[in-house]
C-alpha cells in the first residue's frame, strides 16, 4: 500500500502475474461453535500502508489475506501479521475474482475490505511514457473498482462491512507533476461518495481514507525522491490508525494528518484564490 502524493467524516490519527498464484495459508480457523473473528482483505499489502494496517489488524485480532505483487515482501508482511499471502498482480481482468474467491473461501466471509495497492509517476503530463500512464489508472482505479464490485454484493447480502479506500490529497487538490496520479485519486474519492450513497441502508459502509505525505518506498518506486517541505511525511501506521478509527468509528472520510482537510476545504469555498496560491506555491 504505498501511498501519497509529493505534497497521498474526517479525523487526524498506505502487482504481478495473470494466473492465480498459489496462496500461503495462514493458522487454522476456529473450531465450530467459536465466535469468528472479523476478516478483512488488505490489498498493497507488500510494505508501506497495506502492511502498517495489516501489522494494526492482526494486533486487534482480525483474520486476513493480504494481497500485493511482491511475493518475497508479502510472504515476510503475512508471517508477521500470522495472514493468508495472496500475491497477485490484480490489473488483468478476473485476477480479482480469483483473489475474491480465495479470501471467501478461505475466511467464509469479509467484512472489510482496505484498498491500498496504489503507484505513482512523477514527471510532466507530456512526457509521460502511455504505459506508465495507462499502468497508474490501471492500479489505483480500475482494479480496485473490479475488486469492490466482487466483494460489495457478499457484504450487503450479509448486511454488513465496510470498504476503506485510500486515497490522497492529491486527488482532492491536485499536484503539479502528478496529473494522472492526481486524476485517478480523484475519481477514487468520487467513487467513494457514489458507492456510499447506493449502499445507504444497507448495513455496508465506505470510508476514504485521505493520506498527505507517507514515509514509503513510494516515492523511489515512481523515480523521483520527495523534495516537498510541506507537508512532511508522517509513519504509514498513522495512516493505519486512521484505517482503524474508520473501521470503529464507521466514519466516511479521514484526512491523515487532520490539518490537510484546510485546504481541501478553500479549494471548495474559494476556488480562484486556492488557484492562485497553488500556482505561487505549487
Amino acid at each position: 500500500m504505498s501511498h501519497a502524493p509529493s505534497g497521498t467524516g474526517t479525523a487526524d490519527v498506505s502487482f504481478t502475474g495473470t494466473s492465480a498464484p498459489r496462496p500461503e495459508s495462514a493458522p487454522d480457523s476456529p473450531a465450530d461453535g467459536a465466535r469468528r473473528p472479523s476478516t478483512a482483505l488488505v490489498t498493497g499489502a507488500s510494505s508501506g500502508i497495506g502492511a502498517a494496517v495489516a501489522r494494526r489488524l492482526s494486533a486487534e485480532g482480525w483474520r486476513l489475506v493480504l494481497n500485493g505483487r511482491d511475493a518475497t515482501r508479502l510472504r515476510h508482511v503475512a508471517q508477521q501479521a500470522r495472514a493468508s499471502a495472496f500475491p497477485a498482480d490484480l490489473t488483468p481482468p478476473g485476477a480479482e475474482l480469483r483473489l475474491a474467491r480465495f479470501a471467501l473461501a478461505h475466511m467464509g466471509q469479509v467484512d472489510l475490505l482496505v484498498a491500498g495497492a496504489g503507484i505513482g509517476w512523477a514527471g510532466d503530463f507530456s512526457t509521460m511514457p502511455p504505459s506508465a500512464l495507462e499502468e497508474v489508472v490501471e492500479v489505483d482505479l480500475v482494479a480496485t473498482l473490479r475488486l469492490v464490485r466482487q466483494l460489495v454484493p457478499h457484504m450487503v447480502e450479509m448486511g454488513s462491512g465496510r470498504v476503506v479506500l485510500v486515497g490522497s490529497v492529491a486527488g482532492v487538490v491536485g499536484v503539479r507533476g502528478e496529473a494522472v496520479y492526481s486524476a485517478a485519486k480523484a475519481a477514487l474519492g468520487a467513487f467513494a461518495d457514489s458507492l456510499r450513497y447506493e449502499l445507504h441502508g444497507t448495513g455496508v459502509g465506505v470510508t476514504l481514507v485521505v493520506p498527505g505525505a507517507v514515509d514509503t518506498p513510494f516515492f523511489d518506486r515512481r523515480g523521483t525522491p520527495y523534495r516537498r517541505s510541506r507537508p512532511r511525511p508522517v509513519p504509514p501506521e498513522r495512516v493505519a490508525d486512521a484505517v482503524w478509527t474508520a473501521v470503529i468509528r464507521g466514519r466516511d472520510e479521514i484526512y491523515v494528518p487532520g490539518w490537510l482537510r484546510l485546504p481541501a476545504r478553500v479549494r471548495g469555498a474559494t476556488p480562484g484564490l486556492y488557484r492562485r496560491l497553488a500556482a505561487v506555491f505549487g
